[in-house]
């Protein structure tokens, strides 16, 4: 296959930076809510989720299928490959663990949520369904956040190189 050159390969990482930078702004968004929204009042939490979905549906939605594409286009079109380099192989299967948690975790409680408050208004505030799923959508998208600086983390160090043998 044939492989991107310089100029491309510049491009290509300005593109996964935006792209990035959307997907992960989208996430910390969803977090600055989460932490915003007052439950006594429904017309928040209403409002709240509502920002929470066109967040999720415009800007991380991109962000991460815009992400997975630029990481499959260095795979097979740079030398860097899908586990030519551990730490590459590494955050490739974060990433996919990562948008799996997004997807059937993140979206489909806040779906779900969002469908409570619209049928039963300020009942779904004291629906245990809704707040078990308001629970446990928080901690996703906290794991979301601890991925996401983790693969932060492994794209600035690049652990797990092959150490190159010193001349004796």
């Amino acid at each position: 296959m044939k492989k991107i050159g310089p100029n491309g390969m510049k491009w290509l990482k300005i593109i996964h930076v935006f792209l990035v930078v959307l997907f992960f702004g989208g996430i910390l968004s969803s977090v600055a809510l989460n932490l915003w929204i007052d439950f006594t009042k429904y017309d928040e939490a209403y409002l709240g989720y509502k920002n929470m979905v066109t967040i999720s549906d415009h800007v991380v939605r991109w962000g991460a299928v815009g992400t997975l594409l630029v990481g499959f286009i260095y795979g097979f079109f740079t030398h860097w490959g899908f586990f030519k380099h551990r730490w590459v192989g590494v955050k490739f299967v974060l990433y996919m663990i990562q948008t799996v948690v997004g997807i059937f975790v993140v979206d489909r409680l806040m779906v779900a949520n969002m469908e409570l408050l619209e049928t039963q208004k300020e009942l779904a505030l004291s629906n245990p369904v809704f707040l078990q799923n308001h629970e446990i959508r928080q901690y996703a998208v906290y794991f979301q956040v601890a991925v996401t600086v983790f693969i932060f983390i492994i794209s600035y160090l690049k652990p797990w190189r092959k150490k190159k043998l010193q001349p004796k």
